[in-house]
């Protein structure tokens, strides 16, 4: 930029305030919002003993043109594949009971071994999940307080276009970082996300702003930071927000049951463009069709056929084929549903009983059955395989498979093996996996431990402490 366009950028800027006076525009004043409302924002730090992976839409491949479109802003470590016991992640939240429940998104706590919540007022404590939404991205956690300040709940529905909102939050770690602007958008849709209506605004987000509030000028939360659109990382003027009545929803069913209920009817759909609709007999480019109808499935035994467009569910219209997974997963699974489908030009009424949705990738996290869970030490360990044992030389020993809490404190990595445990004074040498569960299942809560540990050629003595 010249030293003239400079010049004039500036003289622009300085201008815009008293544009606004001489056309009689007050601009908003935030101040006692964030003083009513800021007390109620956390900053979440959480620790993962995973692979660090990019942040992005799950399911793209990193060289998908996609791949850096839609990104979720948490910052981690992005420096090298393996297991990382110093894998910290910030973000933010916000307190919507007295007694500690906070929400906050899912991709906050993904995988977190430990979760520790820092208040306005400089107070921290540990957290733990009370439920996790992937699909929706929105998480509960508790913390154990009582009289904490809490925000007020808005109703996104009455949310309008061009309306001032605010956020508070930690980019960065920026401890109740406040930025403000407008909604740019409503029931925005958003690659592999579509049971969400987003808010787009052009509110400042930046990473670690993922999980906190987004408010309306009365105060209330109408929504939960959650995506942003960036090819950078950093803010670009396009960020995306979960309406809070959708949060809370999921938020209530994570209490209520530990797992979110989503209907499904069993079609698959595309947008009715308008050549679509003159060849359909539609008065207007609106609705679902449907493309394909799953045998035997909630849809095909209500009687919808190929070729027929949904233009209402459950008394709710569907303007866009987006609105209709929206407006099903809804809908509570087993309950009988009307629905509206123009067939021929001519509209017909039908009664679908909603199936339960199944998300694939829940189900490949699903722990199986007698996995190991880790110990006061926060590890679980295998005995060596033949091979290690002849490359170690050694017939004593057991090999790290996972670690968490004290041991990822510690800095253990999976793949060290520890050859001995030293309490009160005693080394004893580990020869078996039994062994080492039986000397660390007799150790008390806060009991100091050292281990020795060999990683490649290298030994040493690593102390930890013992958890709960």
């Amino acid at each position: 930029m010249g030293f003239v366009s400079r010049i004039v950028a500036v003289g622009f800027a300085m201008a815009l305030p008293l544009l606004a006076l001489a056309a009689g525009v007050t601009l908003p004043d935030f101040t006692q919002l964030v003083e009513r409302q800021g007390r109620a924002v956390v900053n979440i730090s959480t620790m993962q003993t995973r692979a660090p992976s990019q942040a992005g839409v799950p399911g793209l491949d990193e060289n998908d043109p996609m791949f850096d479109f839609f990104r979720r802003f948490i910052p981690r470590h992005q420096d090298g594949p393996r297991l990382d016991p110093d894998n910290r992640s910030l973000g933010s939240g916000f307190i919507i009971s007295a007694d500690g429940y906070i929400l906050t998104n899912a991709h906050v706590v993904d995988e977190a071994e430990e979760i520790l919540v820092r208040l306005a007022d400089k107070r921290e404590f540990r957290a733990t999940v009370v439920g996790a939404d992937l699909r929706s991205d929105i998480a509960l956690i508790k913390i154990e307080a009582a009289a904490l300040p809490r925000v007020v709940l808005g109703d996104p529905a009455r949310l309008k276009v061009g309306e001032w909102v605010v956020a508070i939050g930690s980019p960065f770690g920026f401890d109740q970082t406040v930025t403000a602007g407008i909604v740019s958008a409503k029931g925005r849709s958003l690659p592999d996300e579509n049971f969400v209506p987003f808010i787009q605004t052009d509110v400042a987000i930046n990473p670690g702003n993922s999980g906190g509030p987004l408010f309306n000028l009365q105060g209330e939360v109408v929504g939960i930071n959650s995506q942003i659109y960036s090819r950078t990382g950093g803010f670009m003027g396009l960020s995306f927000a979960i309406p809070i009545d959708v949060a809370m929803d999921v938020q209530q069913q994570l209490r209520n049951a530990g797992r979110v209920q989503r209907g499904r009817i069993g079609v698959a759909i595309q947008e009715v463009s308008r050549d679509l609709a003159d060849s359909f007999g539609l008065k207007r480019a609106a609705g679902a069709l449907v493309s394909a109808v799953e045998p035997s499935g909630p849809a095909a035994k209500a009687g919808v056929e190929q070729g027929d467009v949904i233009v209402r569910f459950d008394g709710k219209p569907v303007d866009n084929s987006s609105d209709l997974p929206r407006i099903v997963a809804s809908s509570r699974p087993g309950a009988k549903v009307p629905m509206q489908v123009v067939r021929s030009g001519t509209q017909r009424d039908l009664m679908v009983s909603v199936g339960e949705w199944q998300d694939p990738a829940a189900a490949r996290k699903t722990p199986t059955k007698g996995q190991a869970a880790p110990n006061r030490l926060g590890l679980v360990v295998l005995p060596p395989t033949p091979a290690q044992r002849k490359e170690m030389g050694e017939q004593e020993g057991v090999v790290v498979e996972r670690v968490q809490g004290p041991a990822a404190r510690a800095e253990l990595q999976q793949g060290d093996v520890v050859m001995a445990i030293v309490t009160a004074g005693k080394q004893s040498r580990l020869k078996s996996v039994d062994e080492f569960n039986r000397l660390v299942s007799s150790l008390k809560e806060g009991q100091q431990v050292t281990l020795l540990v060999r990683r490649g050629e290298a030994a040493s003595y690593v102390g930890l402490r013992a958890d709960k």
